[in-house]
């Protein structure tokens, strides 16, 4: 059964309207880590229109390619559109291109650019290297399987150039094995990757959690 989530965008009066399924797999919701990180791309335009003397420079969307890791609904890709991203390519398993389409089709009137839907399994270097290499990799709550993490990392570094910021977002969970699966993940990011956290104050102020984290990664 199909539902539907919508978030607000109030600084440029526009919302989101994302299809979501009742059963099935990690990619079908909208996670709360999605949200945070779509806020925080919205702060980040909101900075740069109204702003012009800053202490830290705010992400640039504009003249941007925007590619989206393990989309799911395709949050964070189809804001990044709606801000005024370029180009975007929003990717997951080929079970979920169906509702990314879905999205991206009843949203279409407000994203500024051209999306696409595209199958990407984690690992198949063939697939990544399609894409080209995007201004700005985008993923949210990711970090869940022991056996992903490699493959995860393999393809965003294959994915980044010099010029590629990664933007993070994971909810910091603790039961079962969770710790131990993202001490793994950030331990194998950072072979390859400089890590830089953004602060909660740099955030978006009502979409914020001392659970979820955001980082900034560039490659080595």
């Amino acid at each position: 059964m199909l539902f539907t989530r919508q978030i607000e965008f109030e600084s440029i009066g526009k919302s989101l309207f994302l299809s979501q399924e009742s059963e099935g797999d990690t990619g079908c919701v909208v996670w709360d880590a999605a949200i945070v990180l779509a806020k925080y791309l919205e702060k980040q335009r909101y900075l740069l229109e109204k702003q012009r003397d800053l202490d830290v420079r705010p992400v640039r969307l504009s003249d941007c390619h925007v590619v989206e890791l393990g989309s799911g609904t395709g949050c964070v890709g189809l804001t990044a559109a709606l801000l005024g991203a370029s180009k975007v390519t929003i990717t997951d398993l080929p079970q979920l291109v169906p509702l990314m389409e879905k999205n991206i089709l009843q949203n279409h009137n407000n994203l500024r650019c051209a999306v696409d839907a595209i199958e990407l399994t984690w690992g198949n270097m063939e697939q990544g290297a399609a894409l080209g290499t995007p201004d700005l990799l985008v993923l949210a709550d990711c970090i869940y399987y022991e056996e992903s993490l490699e493959p995860l990392v393999s393809t965003m570094r294959s994915l980044c150039g010099t010029s590629t910021t990664v933007i993070l977002s994971y909810e910091h969970r603790t039961t079962g094995n969770n710790l131990e699966i993202q001490n793994r993940f950030f331990g194998l990011m950072e072979e390859n990757f400089w890590k830089e956290s953004i602060p909660l104050e740099d955030q978006h102020e009502l979409y914020r959690s001392h659970d979820i984290h955001l980082f900034k990664f560039n490659l080595r």
